[in-house]
């Protein structure tokens, strides 16, 4: 089926154009200041309205079990809020297999879970949970046959690893052609500080910031850095940066020729500390923690300046009921992680951009044009040529949305977000062509996602985002 948007502000990585975009058979034919329409061709109206590649999320946990507990938002549920939050595409974070499990483990049962579930476009980040010859030997096929392009390392939780193995795998990820994300926190001082504060009976969620301080974070950052530039300058990439300590040490690893990237997510930039004080502060716990007010303005600098390069959400979503089963209050015995799949596109639109922090352009590059990139899916995502998929996102500056977890279209029982409102509205989704998403209402279907197999990292990327200067 044909449609043609008319007369909105197409808005893409370069700037903003007065064009119209026409789509045919899920991919985008042309894109012009005046389309005609034949009579097999559907109008959308965008009148006052922009037009910009549907949100990328590099960064979500569905049906991820955490020994704990598994989350409440699996492959349907996930993407389906994901779509009604102006998300066309998420690469999903696998959760840890069985100790000793190859890489292929956990992709193998990541498509199960998501074949036939997911209603938006989907891939996978692998997981390195332990280090060894034949795990080395393994990640070329993951690469190359399977289309996993990008693996998470950990320094902290079950399968934390040491600096020696950590050291193996970046050089191996470089040579095979993959993206090292990393949850960077200190794991043994961690450990010491939470054993002191339960140890003098310190269980509220209030504690949760002062066992994890952003100096864990900011080490852990400055300690990857420091082997992959041993690795032979092995590309890198930074998860949920929540603090401006890090991000120095990260600008400064760039200045020096490192490739070096990092993600920030949306309850860094607008949500702090405080929230583990309010009587639902379970809700609030998730690592890195929530911080001081000051960071956030860091980050918001940092995301205008062009030193922070993606906003995805880290969506691992349980529930108030989950939360406070499992816990009781305890915020060291409390699965962590937050929901926002759906919030994300709207939250970054009306405080970023209509908030005067960030232009158009800069929100469609952090949103989806440096995550395709990054990623493997450029050119097809992120992109709004002629001959990319018509994953596409109508936002209206206009109006206000105020979030409520009522309105929302993930399997759990609350939002973070809860009573905010935001100047904007999301009018339309759209998943290669199909209306996926209207005006808050879920108009997908289980199973219209494909999996994306990812092209190898790109070496030009550093040079391709971060230009040397003249």
């Amino acid at each position: 089926m044909k449609r043609l948007i008319k007369n909105g502000t197409l808005v893409d990585a370069q700037g903003e154009y007065r064009q119209d975009l026409l789509i045919d058979n899920g991919v985008i034919r042309a894109r012009a200041a005046h389309i005609q329409p034949d009579d097999e061709t559907e109008v959308i109206e965008a009148d006052g309205c922009y037009v910009m590649p549907g949100g990328i999320d590099v960064h979500t946990h569905f049906n991820i079990d955490v020994g704990m507990a598994r989350s409440c938002d699996d492959f349907f549920s996930g993407t389906r809020a994901a779509a009604c939050g102006g998300t066309t595409t998420i690469i999903d974070h696998m959760g840890f297999g069985p100790a000793g499990c190859n890489l292929h483990h956990q992709l193998a049962r990541y498509h199960d879970y998501a074949a036939d579930q997911a209603v938006i476009d989907y891939g996978f980040h692998g997981v390195i949970q332990h280090v060894d010859d034949d795990i080395l030997h393994e990640m070329a096929a993951m690469v190359q046959e399977e289309g996993i392009s990008s693996f998470k390392l950990y320094l902290t939780y079950r399968y934390k690893l040491g600096d020696s193995d950590v050291l193996r795998a970046l050089a191996r990820l470089k040579e095979v052609g993959a993206l090292a994300t990393v949850h960077p926190e200190n794991d043994a001082a961690i450990a010491v500080r939470r054993e002191a504060l339960l140890a003098a009976g310190h269980h509220e969620p209030w504690y949760h910031p002062q066992s994890r301080p952003l100096a864990c974070e900011a080490e852990a950052i400055s300690r990857m850095i420091n082997l992959a530039a041993l690795a032979g300058n092995a590309p890198l990439y930074i998860v949920h940066l929540s603090n401006g300590l890090g991000l120095e040490y990260l600008k400064l690893a760039r200045r020096q020729g490192q490739p070096v990237w990092v993600e920030t997510c949306p309850q860094y930039l607008l949500l702090d500390d405080s929230c583990y004080h309010l009587e639902n502060g379970v809700d609030y716990l998730l690592s890195p923690p929530l911080r001081g007010r000051c960071e956030q303005d860091k980050l918001w600098v940092g995301l205008a300046a062009g030193d922070i390069d993606t906003v995805a959400t880290d969506h691992c979503n349980f529930s108030h009921a989950q939360r406070m089963t499992l816990s009781g209050g305890d915020f060291s015995r409390c699965p962590n992680g937050l929901p926002g799949v759906e919030n994300r596109m709207l939250l970054l639109f009306a405080h970023g951009v209509l908030g005067g922090r960030i232009t158009p352009s800069r929100f469609v590059v952090l949103t989806s044009a440096n995550p395709a990139r990054l990623f493997g899916l450029w050119p097809r995502k992120g992109n709004l040529q002629p001959g990319a998929d018509a994953d596409l996102v109508v936002m209206d500056p206009r109006g206000e949305t105020l979030i409520s977890h009522q309105q929302l279209h993930d399997n759990g029982d609350y939002s973070p977000y809860e009573g905010m409102r935001c100047q904007g509205r999301i009018r339309l989704t759209l998943s290669r062509g199909e209306i996926v998403a209207r005006d808050g209402e879920f108009l997908g279907r289980r199973g219209h996602g494909r999996f994306l197999a990812r092209a190898p990292f790109a070496p030009e990327l550093n040079s391709l985002l971060y230009p040397a200067p003249h």
